[in-house]
């Protein structure tokens, strides 16, 4: 599968190319829900430092994943498997250590030098965000910066932006456990920092559904060490969301907030029952 490569520079070029690299956007939403971006403006020093200061941060960690429930459960199926016992794949956890970044929580000290740089990171990819955001208003047909507008409770409220940083160790036995579930985000647009890849998906409720998110997974591996830092650009969880594209959506009006709630509990199973457990009320 060739996922979408797409110049983000080229919006600011001549008008063929804008036009280009617009319809590009489009058909990476529409038709992929996730794209990769180059040229993007995020500066490639910046990257490398993220990179340094997360792969330091994790080894810090290793000792602690090592005593996980994840490889604790692995290590029970190995030795079921040694003493002639058959062991079923596990499918309710991930062989995946991972912690979270936002502006109210606490981030880790070490190495000295991972708050300044996670800090001008998450601003850079938050204008990122932002700007991939106005180029979805545009094909979508909506006023510059009608999602953001939606993501804010028009100005009242500040966006959740969040940023995972997920390791994937060295894993014995991948037949046994996921690296990571399949599933779909929520919220609203997410860029990924993987291998050196900034990619962007997702946004679907306020594009009635011709904006999908898409399905994925995260496959674990016998050697090597994977890296993944993802920053969700979300509504504020007071947001109310509903679509903003068309008539007689498919999605009901929600508090964004109480969507999350639900997503929580059911993050690995179909999207569309949550939408269900959100729908308001019809007022008599």
């Amino acid at each position: 599968m060739v996922v979408p490569v797409i110049d983000f520079s080229k919006l600011d070029g001549t008008a063929a190319e804008r036009a280009e690299t617009m319809a590009q956007i489009d058909n990476g939403c529409e038709e992929w829900g996730f794209f990769q971006l180059v040229n993007h403006g995020v500066p490639k020093e910046l990257l490398d430092r993220v990179k340094k200061v997360c792969l330091e941060s994790y080894r810090l960690r290793e000792a602690a994943f090592m005593e996980s429930e994840p490889v604790r459960t692995l290590e029970g199926l190995m030795a079921a498997e040694r003493r002639g016992e058959a062991a079923a794949p596990v499918d309710d956890m991930d062989w995946e250590d991972i912690f979270y970044l936002h502006d109210d929580n606490q981030w880790p000290s070490n190495p000295p030098e991972f708050k300044e740089t996670m800090r001008e990171y998450r601003a850079a990819l938050r204008g990122l965000a932002e700007r991939v955001m106005e180029a979805m208003d545009e094909n979508l047909g909506l006023d510059k910066g009608r999602m953001r507008r939606a993501f804010t409770g028009d100005g009242r409220h500040a966006p959740f932006f969040g940023t995972k940083v997920s390791h994937y160790p060295p894993c014995p036995r991948p037949d046994l456990i996921t690296g990571l579930r399949a599933h779909t985000d929520a919220g609203g647009v997410i860029l990924l920092f993987q291998d050196d890849r900034v990619g962007g998906l997702q946004v679907e409720v306020l594009s009635n559904g011709r904006y999908r998110s898409a399905w994925h997974r995260v496959l674990p591996m016998r050697d090597g060490n994977r890296r993944s830092v993802a920053s969700f650009y979300n509504p504020a969880f007071e947001a109310t969301i509903s679509p903003a594209v068309g008539a007689g959506g498919e999605y009901p009006e929600y508090v964004f907030g109480e969507y999350m709630d639900v997503y929580a509990k059911q993050k690995f199973d179909a999207k569309e029952p949550r939408f269900e457990a959100v729908k308001a009320p019809k007022s008599a």
